[in-house]
């Protein structure tokens, strides 16, 4: 080969080669970091429990420890990551151990099962800040949703964070094709900016599913719940009106619930429909969405967004609705309680078979 190597393949075969070792010390350095960060956390808590003279740094531990290190990254908020990382995943003692030849983790040994990252895998594939997103969840299935799905998936940090948001785990357990809404979630990943749930989880409501809700009682609700409201919508909402009157055609007109997203500088128009999705309603969310448009946007608003929220809606009634609208409309649908996990565990047993897990 060398006698027949051009002077341009031999360049782009140095360039291909110092790629490859670049990632290779990067990955490693990540892995190294990874298990770092459990080792500290695993130290911090040993110490909170026996240390001898934890009473006196109790109270600011963490401070103390930050300005008696004192080196670059060593922080509190360092400190408090790692030791939340060590409390949720127990099962990174042993490697941790076997790599920085220490004492093994007796304490922390916790023996797997299906639904718990292979400890190696989980620091092999994913960066302490993937890691760092993923255990805020308290739910450990949830968390092993995620890892699972980060790694198949090679999600960025961003999002994952993004998917998380969005509550994907809750929207894969009630989907009745799950792996299409994953592809999909891949598919969309760089996709249209304003991310629309579906469905919107209202457990926070304390309706009851099995009694008669109004779409004037799912209104109040929401309006005494208006925090847990805004988290559900995403980033950059704030709230500006409630049964909006407007006139058209002499008529006035109540437009059910107003936002205005700052992020994407737009109002965002929300009718609510306590039953399943119909052609006339997304006629009367475009006509309110138009007149929002003509009317009251100011200078620098983009176009608003309208999102009719349902309890049931069909794919292609939708599509067919949809189609030859200029506005930005979304149908999504929402659910009052939270779905059982076990056709979630079915699905996640399929996943981990197709990949070798």
């Amino acid at each position: 080969m060398a006698d027949n190597m051009k002077f341009e393949l031999l360049a782009d075969s140095i360039k291909e080669i110092n790629v490859k070792a670049g990632n290779a010390a990067k990955s490693a350095v990540n892995q190294l970091m990874t298990l770092r960060n459990w080792a500290i956390g695993y130290y911090i808590v040993e110490y909170e429990q026996g240390g001898s003279d934890r009473a006196e740094y109790g109270t600011r531990l963490l401070k103390n420890l930050e300005e008696q290190i004192s080196e670059k990254g060593m922080n509190s908020t360092l400190f408090k990551w790692c030791r939340q990382f060590y409390l949720r995943y127990p099962q990174i003692g042993a490697t941790v151990s076997h790599q920085f030849k220490m004492p093994y983790f007796k304490k922390s040994a916790t023996p797997l099962h299906q639904f718990m990252t292979n400890p190696e895998t989980l620091v092999n594939h994913l960066s302490f800040s993937h890691i760092r997103e993923i255990m805020v969840i308290d739910d450990e299935f949830e968390r092993f949703f995620y890892e699972t799905e980060c790694m198949k998936c090679n999600w960025s940090v961003r999002e994952l964070r993004r998917q998380i948001k969005t509550n994907l785990f809750v929207r894969a357990g009630i989907s009745k094709k799950p792996e299409l809404l994953l592809q999909n979630s891949v598919d969309n990943a760089n996709g249209t900016v304003l991310s629309i749930k579906d469905p919107f989880t209202f457990e926070f409501l304390g309706l009851n599913a099995r009694n008669a809700v109004s779409e004037s009682d799912l209104e109040q609700a929401l309006m005494d719940h208006l925090q847990e409201f805004l988290l559900e919508l995403g980033q950059g909402f704030c709230f500006e009106a409630r049964q909006k009157r407007i006139i058209i055609d002499d008529k006035y007109c109540f437009i059910d619930l107003v936002f205005y997203n700052r992020l994407l500088h737009c109002n965002v128009i929300i009718e609510l429909k306590n039953d399943e999705f119909r052609h006339e309603d997304l006629g009367q969310l475009n006509a309110y969405v138009s007149y929002y448009k003509k009317n009251e946007m100011s200078e620098g608003d983009n176009p608003p967004v309208g999102i009719l929220l349902c309890t049931d809606k069909g794919s292609q009634m939708v599509e067919y609705a949809l189609s030859g609208m200029d506005n930005q409309l979304f149908v999504s649908t929402y659910l009052l309680h939270l779905p059982d996990k076990k056709k979630l565990e079915e699905f996640m047993l399929k996943e981990m078979r197709e990949m070798g897990i």
